[in-house]
């Protein structure tokens, strides 16, 4: 290829938080017509750079050149100026707005007066939602609709402005496998398209399907750049972690232990008086993990809620070592010993401008040794930080610093931290390892195979069928807010439980779903 192939290049980017270096004299092209992967720990400095890339942070110090000229990426408007446009982890997305007005914002179309051309935004944002398909409701609004259609509006919103050089910052994390496979060959179009798309991912399988050629970023700074396809995935997660990563999780077989949740014809209804679960029945016991697969968008999220105490129960029982826990607050329900990695990390999970020594202490900062008569314990509350960020491995600048400091990963570790610490007879585990590094991955299932081992019981959901096949001891199958099969893991192939999440029967093996 030639030097006019090249889309964007860095040549010596760094980029400094105070005595914190986040990326190191980083070196790399970009070239058009191909996928790029970029592949590193949490915290390697991925993010930092693709931020520097699309305008939102300034380097230190080193270059950027767009097609060949250097450029200074003062704002995100400078960047989509170029045609640089990224599709960050955490959406970018005002809740309040519909998918239309969102993609529209910040380059709005008038027509006389001042006036909003909406018809002609419409008319561009269905065009392209046809020609990649993108399926989106353009005038749902974003908090109403599930996270896979808000990632299409992301991705929407960038092509949009034209953009040519495209960044994807985990952009599969929180989808389905169909709509990951879609999302995959999509990126395929853009690169055939003459388009740069750089993918930012942990899942090794998704870098060798579609990039041509993965950069490896450790600590800050570029390992190598290798041939996607012709490396290995055990290769791949050597050069990211720096030692070799186990890919088999050994799971012991358990004897049943006490009945820990019992869930009994649950229904939940939302605020718009649509019913998200119906007759749910489910029974988890100590010492074992129960995987649910599902659909995004199934019931899955109002049934966590429920079960929580974030939500209320329109019907039915749920029963928690023996105890009715049906309406209780969430405090009542954590005190009995409920663990919950939500599904949405920063929503849910953390409080982004406390510090990460008040966001490891939320849930026990009420208690001894943290609490004495009202009067919080900050010596312990500090020392028990220390000590699970260091066992967790999230890597920060201080543990004063904010958690939306952290990069996603990071946050995500802390939360698995914080919970697990608490050793809950309970975890309800939401997507746990998403947007996690293999060796962070390969830290956490050991994690819950131990709480496993320690006789707790676990409610695992995850879209990542393989994860639910690796861990769980059964698998319950959720369609339109209830079960529609479960049985053994071992004794369910992945594409029977795929059939389950269409809402499709398993020929010879119906019986066995719905035994008992």
């Amino acid at each position: 290829m030639s030097q006019s192939d090249i889309a964007i290049e860095v040549r010596g980017l760094t980029k400094r938080f105070g005595d914190f270096v986040a990326n190191d004299h980083i070196s790399m092209q970009i070239r058009s017509g191909e996928v790029h992967g970029l592949l590193g720990e949490n915290g390697a400095g991925k993010t930092t750079m693709m931020n520097m890339l699309s305008g939102i942070l300034q380097p230190t110090s080193g270059e950027i050149l767009v097609h060949g000229q250097p450029v200074h990426l003062a704002s995100a408007k400078d960047a989509t100026r170029l045609g640089i446009g990224m599709v960050h982890q955490h959406f970018m997305l005002v809740e309040n707005f519909t998918v239309l007005e969102n993609i529209m914002l910040g380059v709005e179309e008038t027509k006389g007066l001042g006036v909003l051309n909406r018809r002609a935004a419409r008319d561009k944002v269905m065009a392209l939602s046809k020609q990649y398909g993108l399926a989106v409701d353009p005038d749902a609004k974003v908090g109403d609709i599930s996270v896979g259609m808000q990632q299409r509006a992301e991705i929407l919103k960038v092509l949009y402005r034209n953009a040519d050089i495209l960044i994807f910052d985990e952009p599969t994390a929180v989808l389905t496998p169909q709509e990951i496979k879609e999302l995959l060959a999509i990126f395929q179009r853009l690169a055939q398209e003459g388009k740069a798309v750089i993918l930012i991912s942990h899942k090794l399988n998704e870098l060798q399907a579609v990039a041509k050629v993965t950069t490896i970023i450790r600590r800050g700074k570029v390992i190598d750049t290798v041939d996607t396809k012709a490396t290995s995935t055990e290769k791949l997660a050597e050069l990211m972690v720096g030692r070799h990563v186990t890919f088999q999780r050994d799971r012991v077989p358990m004897p049943a232990g006490p009945e820990i949740l019992k869930i009994s014809h649950l229904q939940v209804v939302d605020n718009q008086k649509v019913t998200r679960v119906h007759d749910f029945d489910l029974t988890i016991h100590g010492g074992e993990i129960v995987g649910l697969a599902g659909i995004d968008g199934n019931g899955q999220s109002e049934l966590v809620r429920a079960i929580t105490g974030l939500m209320p129960t329109a019907g039915g029982q749920v029963t928690i070592a023996g105890q009715d826990r049906t309406g209780a607050t969430p405090r009542q329900i954590t005190r009995s010993g409920v663990g919950h990695i939500p599904e949405d990390r920063q929503r849910y999970g953390l409080i982004l401008p406390m510090s990460l020594v008040d966001n490891m202490s939320l849930q026990v900062y009420t208690v001894a040794p943290y609490s004495h008569h009202g009067v919080l314990n900050q010596k312990a509350m500090v020392t028990t930080t220390e000590q699970l960020l260091d066992q967790y491995d999230v890597r920060h600048s201080s543990i004063m610093e904010p958690a939306g400091a952290l990069s996603g990963g990071n946050q995500q570790k802390l939360i698995i931290a914080r919970e697990l610490s608490r050793e809950p007879q309970l975890l309800i585990a939401v997507n746990p390892t998403r947007g996690l590094d293999v060796g962070a991955i390969e830290f956490i299932h050991s994690q819950l195979l131990a709480a496993r081992a320690a006789g707790h019981a676990i409610l695992l959901i995850s879209y990542e069928l393989d994860e639910i096949r690796q861990l769980s001891d059964r698998v319950a199958v959720i369609h339109q807010g209830t079960i529609v099969g479960q049985a053994k893991t071992s004794d369910l192939s992945e594409s029977e439980i795929g059939l389950l999440m269409a809402g499709e029967t398993v020929p010879g093996k119906e019986e066995m779903l719905h035994a008992d």
